[in-house]
């Protein structure tokens, strides 16, 4: 366990924020956030001590973080060592929202083809990205009308993802690298890590890059060809989409009635069902 970091005795010298840093060893699995968390705290000057004394409220005002972010980088600090409150996740907002669109083919560029094969997938399986990532190819079969999906914590039947499932996967088999891949969600490129390859598997972080580059470019296409009556409908859902995150979707399609695939999130979406419900009454 990482040592916790430990208030300066009043009669002595702060250390220097960048020394400060060094001296504390980055969490288990956890190297790459804690050592963006503290870059982020040097640019503004500050060390672990003030970060554990003022919070996140001024990095992320810096920064432009989100709160689900925020609530990462806290996570990331308290296993570091730093006594930081760990806000809550936030709810989706709005609590229902339209993800269709996500889901919808627009085009054969093969990085549109993986988002959208995801998106409808999760949709109706939607599981916590972690599964997606470690999600190989074996584990799901295609019928006629729906794919299955086998998994540690049971099998599952999704209707509505065949078009843009086979879609994909014709894409990737034009390319052996991704051909030859298992993973279902592979890498499209090399990345700056000395281990990553085409049809590698991504990270977490990657896949949530991923779902918010696909999400601005949906954005970006809806508006392309919105006609004139729908323009006011499609710049509604174009504000919700800037700021929608793939924790999020996962919520929201759990609370429109997808079922459940783990535990995480469900009791969110639960409450987003029950305040919709209170306000359409």
């Amino acid at each position: 366990m990482p040592r916790a970091w430990q208030q300066s005795l009043p009669a002595m010298p702060p250390i220097p924020p960048a020394r400060a840093w060094a001296r504390l060893s980055a969490p288990p699995g956890y190297d790459v956030q804690w050592r963006r968390l503290a870059d982020a705290a040097l640019e503004l000057g500050l060390g672990p001590e003030d970060v554990a004394g003022v919070g996140l409220d001024v990095i992320a005002g810096a920064r432009g973080w989100k709160p689900a972010t925020v609530a990462l980088y806290s996570k990331v600090a308290r296993y570091g060592g730093l006594a930081l409150p760990l806000p809550a996740t936030p709810e989706p907002d709005p609590p229902a929202l339209d993800l269709r669109p996500l889901t919808q083919l627009r085009g054969d560029d093969p990085e549109h083809l993986r988002s959208a094969a995801w998106c409808a997938l999760a949709l109706r399986w939607p599981a916590p990205v972690g599964m997606f990532r470690s999600l190989r190819r074996d584990q799901v079969r295609a019928t006629a009308r729906r794919l299955l999906i086998s998994s540690d914590d049971g099998d599952w039947a999704v209707p509505g993802a065949n078009t843009a499932w086979h879609a994909w996967e014709a894409a990737r088999n034009r390319y052996p690298a991704l051909a030859a891949s298992p993973w279902v969600l592979p890498a499209l490129r090399r990345g700056p890590g000395l281990e990553s390859r085409i049809g590698g598997r991504l990270s977490n972080q990657a896949l949530q890059v991923t779902f918010t580059k696909h999400a601005r470019n949906t954005v970006r296409e809806l508006r392309a060809a919105a006609p004139p009556s729908r323009r006011d409908a499609v710049e509604e859902l174009a504000a919700a989409y800037r700021t929608l995150s793939y924790d999020s979707y996962r919520r929201l399609a759990l609370a429109a009635g997808a079922p459940p695939v783990a535990a995480r999130g469900v009791v969110r979406a639960n409450r987003a069902t029950a305040r919709a419900a209170r306000e359409a009454g």
